[in-house]
């Protein structure tokens, strides 16, 4: 049986726990992010759309803590790209989440920490009613389990639900869910409504 562990002890899974890297670009692909090889596996890039240019800025910022340079550019209304260049070190990423080298999959014993959920946070994530909202790839309905399995571990069960877009959405709803989900992902980056990030204020009085 599975048993969450308590707020406190989650300080060493959060996203100031450790020295960032470069697999934390995987909170990218947990999203609607996508990672891309070239050259027979000498180098990989990842690129993802963002609602807004601030959650742009605040994603390339992310990025460049990690030693990693990334670049932004428009799309449609006032969304962006976020994209990087192709690089050796992200080769290892792309493998794992490509499938046969092209379709996406979650890695298999697939592990979140707070590093990763602040990527997904900061690429997809948005409070929803009651709930905090992270936005999956409705490109690649086969990964929407694995991620709910992996939140379930990380002791944030969540319920698969359509977002107000109608594209697929893992919801956490809950006081000590949504305590532990801000605990672990940390304070919001520049450029990022406080609206849109996770806090522990939402949810009934009594939620788990």
């Amino acid at each position: 049986m599975f048993y969450a562990p308590r707020v406190g002890q989650l300080s060493f899974y959060s996203a100031e726990a450790r020295q960032p890297g470069v697999g934390d670009l995987a909170g990218l692909l947990c999203g609607p992010g996508q990672a891309m090889g070239f050259g027979r596996g000498t180098a990989a890039r990842v690129s993802v759309v963002v609602a807004t240019r601030g959650r742009a800025s605040a994603l390339a910022g992310e990025c460049a803590r990690r030693g990693v340079v990334a670049e932004i550019a428009p799309v449609e209304e006032s969304g962006a790209l976020v994209r990087t260049a192709f690089r050796a070190d992200l080769t290892r990423l792309a493998a794992e989440w490509l499938r046969g080298g092209a379709a996406k999959a979650v890695p298999s014993e697939f592990e979140l920490d707070g590093a990763v959920l602040r990527f997904w946070a900061l690429v997809s994530g948005g409070r929803l009613d009651s709930a905090y909202a992270l936005g999956l790839d409705p490109e690649a309905p086969e990964t929407h389990e694995p991620l709910r399995a992996a939140l379930i571990s990380s002791g944030l069960p969540s319920t698969l639900a359509a977002g107000p877009d109608g594209r697929p959405v893992l919801r956490v709803i809950g006081r000590r869910r949504l305590a532990r989900l801000a605990e672990l992902v940390g304070e919001p980056p520049n450029g990022v409504a406080e609206v849109d990030w996770p806090t522990g204020s939402p949810g009934p009085p009594n939620g788990r």
